[in-house]
């Protein structure tokens, strides 16, 4: 099968989805049992797990691929940093890759976000598999893949595997795929196209660089020899809303990210609520990703 033509489409089911962006996390820290159970209860169509893995090789939802803003782990473990060069200078963080699971485990993913959250733990893929398959589908994104890659893993692999194993390829929920993965990285597209043709797959894009070389008409017929979708941050669509219509001619699926509450254009759910009608009503886009589900036009 070709993976222009394999997948399911979700652009074929009923309806504008939604997305809980690492669950509902305007309302309870992210990439927890907390979220992804609160999400469901708000009527999310998807929970977004992002992907880090461990040393020890294990699949495990984390967004930053450190585990410093989400976690007690300088606090645990203080000497295990890795210092990290970036355009603002020299960095110390708690890379995901440097501890394993059992030491994932140990940590508090919860107070960071609130005291009543305290204990909460990082999930593996496959916990939020089993929380989550049956009442919900799964939109994983496959965080830095070439940096785990670099370090020995095949990200894309191992999703694949933990996919068929849970009997989720070409599997459906609600009259959608049951399973539709994203990333930022082309590389990591191409490859779960081939690994995985019958799963959509979306292709983030957020940069100025990424604008230019895939959201022209060319780039968007390329981007479907590849991919099934476009994911473009909001501003980039705000800019520019032709492209939904674009994308669609190109026979790609559109998930904007992310819709929140940021003063002062998005101040009050109320106006949070209006910009996604917009976005589902108007512009016809095929779902979209939020921190806060049940806000979603329904």
């Amino acid at each position: 099968m070709s993976a222009t033509t394999s997948a399911v489409q979700p652009a074929s089911s009923p309806g504008a989805f939604v997305i809980a962006h690492r669950g509902a996390s305007a309302y309870a820290p992210e990439h927890t049992a907390a979220a992804y159970e609160l999400a469901i209860a708000q009527g999310a169509d998807y929970v977004e797990p992002d992907l880090g893995i461990t040393k020890d090789g294990v699949l495990v939802c984390t967004h930053d691929g450190a585990l410093e803003r989400t976690t007690d782990v300088r606090d645990r473990y203080p000497d295990r940093f890795t210092v990290v060069k970036t355009p603002k200078g020299e960095e110390r963080h708690w890379l995901v890759e440097d501890f394993t699971l059992a030491e994932i485990k140990s940590l508090d993913a919860g107070s960071w976000f609130g005291p009543r959250f305290k204990g909460e733990r990082m999930l593996t893929f496959q916990e939020a598999i089993d929380l989550v398959k049956g009442k919900a589908g799964l939109f994983p994104e496959l965080k830095f893949p070439a940096r785990f890659r670099s370090k020995g893993f095949d990200p894309e692999q191992l999703v694949a595997d933990a996919l068929r194993k849970n009997g989720l390829v070409g599997a459906t929920f609600k009259g959608r795929p049951a399973v539709h993965l994203q990333v930022f990285e082309e590389d990591s597209v191409r490859r779960l196209a081939r690994l995985l043709p019958e799963v959509p797959r979306s292709f983030l894009i957020g940069t100025p660089e990424g604008v230019a070389r895939w959201l022209t008409p060319a780039g968007l017929a390329e981007m479907r020899t590849f991919a099934t979708g476009v994911a473009p941050a909001i501003p980039i669509v705000d800019r520019t809303p032709e492209l939904v219509a674009q994308a669609h001619a190109a026979g790609l699926t559109v998930v904007p990210w992310t819709f929140a509450l940021r003063p002062p254009d998005l101040a009050t759910p109320e106006a949070l609520t209006t910009k996604m009608r917009r976005y589902v009503q108007e512009l016809k886009v095929d779902g979209l990703f939020t921190n806060n589900p049940d806000l979603f036009p329904r």
